[in-house]
């Protein structure tokens, strides 16, 4: 599951991994939501990388309304190809979504805790996204939409949550874009991150607000101290359970 990210790094520092020649205002973003603009990378006629403008809630071209965004922010990886809403976009329409850190929360005592997941060494990385061009018939207007894969959380990020955005390495960047790439040679891609080149900790709960985006959210909030004698307090063992935007 992923339904919060953030995209800190400077265009400059995007563009070196990815070489495009596009320039847009790329401020830095601490608590990316569904339903807003994000930048995308995705490979154009050409056959240069462009960087573009997507609404994070993925449209399907057959779609009667915009509506069905809200429950689109996230694919299955397991299931791409069978699912009505996503075939058609992982046949022909692939990208990269770049990222600095993503969230993902936790019940613990107090209430849901989140945690910002990123690399340890606090490189960019880039989820495997699919994208989509709908068309309007009332207003005439084209709208670009995109979500973001998902697949097994890998071993060390299981305690936060089951599942995990698919980050593909470097190395995969280009399958991954191929307009001609095909099921076989896309699915080994779907897989869980590399065990151990990630890390998470906990960041202030002013997150849930969307409104809220600023750089005091990588922040933990202040806890009063508690007495050297209270027992520790046990995080409720509760299976995390599917979140909307996330089709089965």
């Amino acid at each position: 599951m992923c339904g919060r990210y953030s995209l800190t790094t400077p265009l400059e520092g995007v563009r070196q991994v990815f070489d495009f020649a596009e320039q847009m205002n790329l401020p830095p973003r601490y608590n990316i939501a569904p339903g807003q603009e994000v930048p995308a990378i995705r490979r154009g006629e050409d056959g240069r990388l462009h960087l573009v403008p997507l609404h994070w809630g993925l449209i399907p071209g057959w779609a009667k309304d915009r509506g069905i965004a809200n429950r689109l922010i996230n694919a299955r990886g397991e299931t791409l190809w069978e699912k009505p809403a996503f075939r058609g976009a992982v046949a022909r329409h692939r990208c990269l979504i770049p990222a600095d850190g993503f969230y993902e929360w936790r019940s613990e005592a107090g209430g849901k805790q989140p945690y910002l997941i990123a690399m340890k060494d606090e490189t960019l990385f880039a989820f495997a996204g699919l994208w989509e061009r709908w068309h309007d018939h009332a207003s005439g207007e084209a709208v670009e939409s995109c979500c973001i894969v998902t697949t097994e959380a890998s071993p060390d990020l299981a305690e936060i949550h089951h599942r995990m955005p698919v980050i593909l390495a470097p190395a995969g960047y280009d399958d991954w874009l191929d307009p001609q790439a095909s099921r076989p040679l896309l699915e080994p891609l779907l897989r869980p991150y590399r065990d151990g080149a990630m890390t998470y900790r906990p960041v202030s709960r002013r997150l849930n607000k969307v409104a809220n985006d600023d750089p005091d959210l990588l922040q933990p909030d202040a806890e009063e101290a508690e007495p050297e004698t209270a027992a520790p307090k046990a995080a409720p063992k509760t299976k995390p359970k599917p979140r909307q935007g996330e089709l089965f």
